[in-house]
């Protein structure tokens, strides 16, 4: 991977996960029908799904281990906030449930990595 070195963030798994997480979910919603009904939500979970990366990157660009722990705790609650509107538009018949096992699958990989950069910041 190519990355500036400006950006050190990108050299992080998680942000790299986190990115490939959001685009999975975008392409998701994309399939979708918009009518106004659920436009709303859609643009919630769009929002929050590449909220996880922003804020991995936002954190890592502070100047306190302190700030960027947390920034990594507001992006495990934008990353829980996906999975519970995944599981509406599951309910919702909006997705398959192959769709959201996978989704899950990278969120809860996304989220043990999470942790462990969080606890390795205490």
């Amino acid at each position: 991977m190519n990355t500036n070195p400006n950006f050190k963030f990108k050299e992080l798994n998680v942000w790299q996960k986190a990115i490939e997480y959001a685009v999975a979910v975008v392409k998701t919603t994309e399939k979708l029908s918009t009518n106004r009904q659920h436009y709303k939500l859609i643009e919630q979970l769009e929002s929050c799904c590449s909220s996880i990366a922003q804020n991995i990157a936002e954190g890592k660009g502070r100047y306190s281990k302190k700030e960027f722990q947390r920034f990594l705790f507001i992006a495990r609650g934008s990353l829980y906030e996906s999975i519970t509107l995944l599981e509406l538009f599951y309910r919702m018949d909006w997705i398959t449930i192959d769709e959201l096992n996978e989704h899950e699958k990278q969120a809860y990989e996304i989220a043990n990595m999470l942790k462990g950069l969080i606890n390795s910041l205490k």
